[in-house]
């Protein structure tokens, strides 16, 4: 296989004149590798195998470039074009919170944070600016992660030239060899690490560390949360930090991972240019026991979380042991992952019936190499957690009673063997940023990394070996071998809770008799019948070149975009209808429900059930959302299955079915999550949020409990059976695919169905409100963390096309917004830790659009973050940016559209609802335009035009019984 650069992707982009400035990839000066094949041979088992393949038999995947430095530092290269001219770098370093000493909790993740302040080459903050100017946006190409086991630097460099590539790593090297570890940086971050830690305090926290210190009991990973403790954060000093990097931060705990536009000889030599004189002296610290789950501990344990709904996890530990990473090993993997793929089938077959639990699944992981467990999940429905271990335990014994059928195995192996096959059809357009992570998580749980078509073959070759009788034998030592612990969570404090659940999980139980499922084969002409084939009344070009609009006799319209952009690859979205605007702003309605009930409830006589067959071992799916002025089904399938693709969407708009089983089982999860958006400010926001910046229009508001309660089958029906029938409709298909078949599928599917009558919507229902300016904020109360509060500004903007440029605009404005307040309430305050700034400017709508400021915040800082916000609003409509601050924003701006631009999905959002309204097809066409080449002086009006003070509302979520200071 080929991990060149595409040819096609610039072909796509229409910003090829804006960009023609930018500096030429490393990758345009240098030929491309050809890439060996990955099946093992005798050759490749006897050659000196890189460091990342010792003890191990798998295929070396030749991509990769391996190399030690005399120091230690392991590397790896490989060059990809996925985005043209990116390099993705990730630096991982050896050291989490299991090295930590009890009086160092939180020591590896504040050092992570220093390493970002600023080195040796870096003054201090800015590291973070040096990369903007090149391009990378902080916080998604720049980036960091502290776990148990690892601390891990990201960076994806865009345009990527031998100069910018050498200074960034020079900047890396400086940041692991020579941060600034002194007083007054350790003490600025002290508070924004505090911030960070205070605003992850929550409901999901506190169960996370319950979890843990329970399955993990006796063990380090028990107490060890990267975050650490308010204690020991406080205790950090300088001089404890240069101790603690002095033992963890050296080059043997170092590996480079480098996946990119560029050739591997180059990227190796400056890897070697400014990591070889790396040295620490001294001996570094050995890596601590993990430990092994202790027997001795609890089995069972009982967390009360106030307003949390119930939940039940189970859990089998094994001591987690190196091993050699083979081929048989893999095999063994997979076919334990299959066992437990048919146990989580019948689970899910069990929970839609309407049972006693909503979700109930399986899983095995490998945690912090500190534990290899056999994971069971439960949420059960309402209250009866008893009811629904006992319905979960009888299944899994089931499981582990008998053998299952060769079909259920078929099942199973087909839908694992199509996922590994579409890697492998996908390979060519793998981003180079996931196979640079892919590489250092190996690295992690000390494993190795195969191409796509080795981990294929792998799977293959091992299925003979996947026989009944060897899943029961997984099975059963999945669910037997190693100490068991059981953890529940519950939303109220109920007497004798604990004893109950001992006994629940020591109860003998019978195996199900009827969790098994039933052996009948689907096939695609049991779908409903449509009708003949469609004709086509106009083929025009439109937007790009060779992208086409397609209108057939029945009204319905197509825009084709066919490419080899994506290899094997075919992204289908059908728009029907009106969406939100097909809903009143005052009469509540079931939209809510419908992402997961409108689905889930079948085509014709045909059930999820029956559909999951008909789609197994296929690249087929369903996704459903409602769009501003449409409904939307999406897919992303294949060139082998999107005319089945095409018949599944349009049958399910001709003949939906109405199995009142799903409405059951969505109620009961809104029911059951409810009480707990309230436990918290930031779910607070978002149950609230969109409801009240829409001048409380019901379209965006959460259903209320009795609203949930009394949705009923029939009444979901009677909303949603006219939509789905009624109603203009708009395929698009991007991908590769020929246009004359693709039409062709089309005019068989949604060009034979009958003309559809397009109901006029109410002109009420085209508006959109964005709410009065109010003096003070709108305060809302949550009953979590004392000490937590969310804080909201926003100003209103405006909707559709006339004001096309300056809504683009904004996004360059609001980026510096952004940008201002990251410096000042977290770099230098730590008053905040995830400030944001959004732009929010609906086409489909002339007016309701708006700049949101959100962020979290102490109550006692609330004052003073809406102090940082309007002065820094004022600011830029007073003053304009300096030149320097404009590309720092543009720059990143420039880059991110280059990327998405080479991709098929960036321009199907741009293209939807194009064939309706053309003003979409110019919009596109200008975008880049309008927005990259915004002067200081045009922002400074566009902040002097919406951010004036007398327009604003704002909104603060504060603790009950606490007031903001």
């Amino acid at each position: 296989m080929s991990f060149s650069p595409r040819r096609s992707a610039v072909s796509l982009s229409v910003l090829a004149l804006l960009l023609s400035g930018s500096p030429v990839p490393l990758s345009a000066r240098t030929e491309p590798v050809t890439a060996k094949s990955p099946v093992a041979t005798s050759d490749t088992l006897a050659q000196v195998r890189p460091w990342l393949y010792e003890n191990s038999d798998v295929p070396i995947d030749p991509a990769w470039r391996f190399g030690i430095l005399p120091n230690g530092l392991r590397y790896a290269v490989r060059r990809n074009g996925v985005p043209p001219g990116q390099v993705s770098i990730r630096l991982r370093m050896d050291v989490g919170s299991l090295m930590e000493q009890p009086d160092e909790l939180g020591y590896a993740h504040f050092m992570e944070h220093l390493t970002f302040r600023g080195s040796r080459h870096v003054p201090d903050g800015e590291s973070k600016r040096i990369w903007q100017r090149l391009g990378v946006t902080f916080g998604s190409d720049s980036n960091a992660q502290t776990t148990p086991t690892g601390t891990t630097y990201a960076l994806d460099l865009p345009q990527a030239t031998q100069t910018s590539l050498g200074e960034s790593l020079k900047i890396l090297a400086g940041m692991m060899a020579d941060p600034n570890i002194v007083d007054n940086a350790v003490a600025a971050e002290r508070a924004v690490v505090l911030a960070e830690r205070r605003e992850g305090d929550g409901p999901q926290m506190r169960i996370s560390d319950a979890s843990r210190r329970h399955f993990f009991a006796g063990q380090p990973l028990a107490d060890r949360s990267p975050i650490g403790t308010v204690a020991t954060l406080n205790a950090v000093t300088a001089a404890r930090m240069e101790a603690f990097h002095q033992r963890w931060y050296r080059p043997e705990n170092a590996v480079l991972s480098i996946a990119g536009d560029i050739d591997p000889a180059v990227a190796e030599q400056i890897i070697k240019d400014n990591f070889a004189n790396w040295s620490v002296p001294g001996k570094g610290a050995s890596l601590p026991d993990f430990g092994e789950p202790d027997p001795k501990t609890p089995a069972t344990r009982v967390t009360v979380e106030p307003g949390s709904p119930t939940g039940l996890t189970m859990a089998w530990l094994r001591p987690w042991k190196p091993h050699a990473d083979t081929i048989v090993y893999n095999q063994d993997k997979l076919t334990d992952m299959l066992a437990l793929q048919i146990i989580s089938r019948r689970l899910e077959q069990a929970a839609r019936s309407g049972g006693s639990f909503i979700q109930a699944s399986v899983d095995q992981q490998d945690v912090s190499r500190s534990a290899d467990g056999t994971f069971v999940t439960i949420v059960p429905t309402g209250e009866s957690w008893e009811k629904a271990l006992g319905d979960v335990r009888a299944i899994i014994e089931d499981a582990k009673a008998s053998a299952p059928s060769q079909l259920e195995i078929d099942r199973e192996y087909a839908q694992l063997d199509t996922a590994l096959a579409i890697q492998v059809e996908n390979a060519d357009t793998e981003a180079g940023a996931k196979q640079a992570s892919d590489l250092v998580s190996a690295v992690d749980i000390r494993e190795t990394t195969v191409s796509p078509q080795a981990a294929l073959d792998i799977f293959r070759t091992g299925k003979p070996a996947m026989t009944p009788q060897k899943i029961l034998d997984s099975t059963r030592r999945l669910f037997s071998a190693g100490v068991f612990r059981a953890l529940l969570i519950t939303g109220k404090t109920v007497p004798g809770m604990e004893a109950k659940l001992a006994a629940a999980v020591a109860a003998p139980v019978k195996a199900a008799t009827n969790a098994r499922l039933a052996d009948k084969a689907i096939t695609m002409a049991d779908l409903p019948k449509i009708g003949p084939a469609g004709q086509v009344v106009s083929r025009t070009p439109v937007g790009l070149p060779g992208m086409e609009s397609i209108v057939f006799a029945n009204g319905v319209k197509l825009t084709l975009f066919a490419n080899d952009a994506e290899t094997e690859k075919v992204r289908i979205n059908v728009r029907f209808g009106h969406g939100q605007q097909a809903f009143s702003p005052t009469k509540a309605a079931p939209g809510w429900a419908a992402n997961y009930a409108l689905v889930a409830s079948g085509i014709g006589k045909l059930g999820q059930r029956e559909l999951d067959d008909l789609t197994n071992g296929r690249r087929m799916g369903m996704d459903f959302s409602i769009d501003d002025d449409a409904f939307e089904l999406q897919a992303v399938t294949r060139p082998a299955d999107y005319k089945d693709q095409l018949q599944l969407f349009a049958t399910k708009l001709a003949a939906p079915g109405w199995d009142p089983a799903p409405i059951a089982r969505v109620k009961t999860g809104a029911a059951v999550a409810y009480d707990a958006m309230a436990r918290a400010p930031d779910s607070m926001l978002a149950r609230d949020l969109n409801w009240l910046l829409h001048d409380k229009d019901v379209r965006f508001r959460t259903p209320s409990r009795p609203e949930i309660e009394a949705l009923t089958p029939q009444a979901f029906r009677a909303t949603w059976e006219p939509l789905l029938s009624s109603g203009p409709i708009e395929v698009q298909i991007f991908g590769q695919v020929k246009a004359d078949d693709a039409i062709a599928a089309v005019a068989a599917t949604f060009g034979a169905m009958p003309p559809r009558q397009d109901i006029p919507v109410p002109a009420i229902n085209k508006q959109m409100r964005f709410p009065a300016p109010v003096a003070n904020p709108v305060i809302l109360r949550h009953k979590g963390d004392k000490e937590q509060a969310a804080a909201v500004m926003a100003w209103p903007t405006a909707g559709g096309f006339a004001l096309t440029k300056e809504a683009r605009q904004l996004e360059i404005l609001t980026q510096i917004f952004n940008d201002r307040l990251f410096d000042k309430l977290r770099s230098t305050e730590g008053a905040a830790y995830s400030p944001s700034v959004q732009n929010n400017w609906p086409f489909s709508y002339e007016s309701g659009g708006y700049i949101l400021v959100t962020s979290q915040v102490r109550p006692d800082r609330v004052k003073y973050f809406y102090g940082v916000v309007k002065d820094t609003a004022a600011d830029l409509a007073k003053n304009p940016v300096t030149d320097d601050e404009l590309q720092r924003a543009v720059a990143p701006m420039r880059q991110l559209l280059m990327r998405a631009s080479t991709g098929n999905a960036f321009w199907m959002n741009q293209m939807e609802g194009a064939t309706h309204d053309p003003r979409y097809v110019q919009a596109m066409q200008t975008m880049a335009q309008d927005m990259l080449t915004v002067t200081p002086a045009q922002l400074q009006a566009l902040a002097a035009k919406y951010l004036a003070a007398g327009k604003s509302w704002s909104a603060v979520v504060l603790p009950e019984g606490v007031e903001a200071r």
